[in-house]
């Protein structure tokens, strides 16, 4: 696999805590370079970024971020607002205690009007699959696809673990063809990458790969 087709699959992403607007700025830089499919950061930069980039790079950001507990409303005001800001995808975390309560219906509403708030644009849907069982991920696997939603995606990256090929090869077995597959955290290598989208992924939520790719051209390979 070329690794310039693995970076194009790649929301290059930094969600950190402290991160400023120089680190914004360079992540933006490295995913226009390398040819990523977007950058991925925090809300409060989308504007900033947008300014940045123009059209050279998709924005994207999460919503409901990191546990996902926010009310519907709130979830919806953040998309519609990062959407309003310059957003081209918005990455949404779900309420994991209405899963947990088998509150399958509010579930999808939620995800339904959370992509509606999209008006029109990507939505991924983080589940937290370290956080949940089997049978949960196959029945958010069927919730998602049919909600409306663009991707499901594995993980936040801020939780107890993240993406596992088993948990690819789950949903890729359990999800409706229309409906793309994100993994993120844990990519820490191109072999992890390439294993990732064999399973069926199509989106790669890292910022591990730009660094290896970066790392090599240094060092002259």
């Amino acid at each position: 696999m070329q690794i310039t087709d693995i970076l194009s699959k790649v929301d290059h992403t930094l969600l950190s805590q402290t991160a400023t607007a120089d680190e914004i700025k360079a992540i933006c830089d490295d995913g226009i370079k390398y040819g990523c499919a977007s950058v991925c950061i925090p809300p409060s930069y989308v504007s900033l970024a947008k300014a940045y980039v123009g059209d050279k790079i998709k924005i994207c950001t999460v919503i409901g971020f990191p546990n996902g507990y926010n009310t519907t409303e709130v979830k919806c005001f953040e998309a519609t607002d990062a959407v309003s800001k310059g957003a081209d995808e918005i990455d949404m975390v779900i309420n994991l205690g209405m899963l947990k309560d088998k509150r399958y219906d509010e579930l999808l509403d939620e995800i339904k009007a959370v992509k509606k708030a999209c008006m029109g644009k990507t939505l991924k849907v983080i589940i937290e699959t370290c956080l949940l069982t089997a049978e949960e991920k196959k029945e958010m696997c069927r919730i998602v696809s049919l909600s409306g939603a663009d991707f499901i995606k594995t993980s936040t990256g801020f939780s107890t673990a993240g993406a596992t090929k088993e948990d690819i090869a789950l949903f890729s077995e359990n999800v409706e063809p229309h409906l793309a597959i994100k993994a993120a955290g844990g990519i820490s290598s191109i072999e992890d990458a390439e294993a990732m989208i064999e399973l069926g992924a199509t989106r790669l939520g890292t910022s591990r790969i730009v660094k290896i790719v970066k790392n090599e051209f240094s060092s002259g390979y």
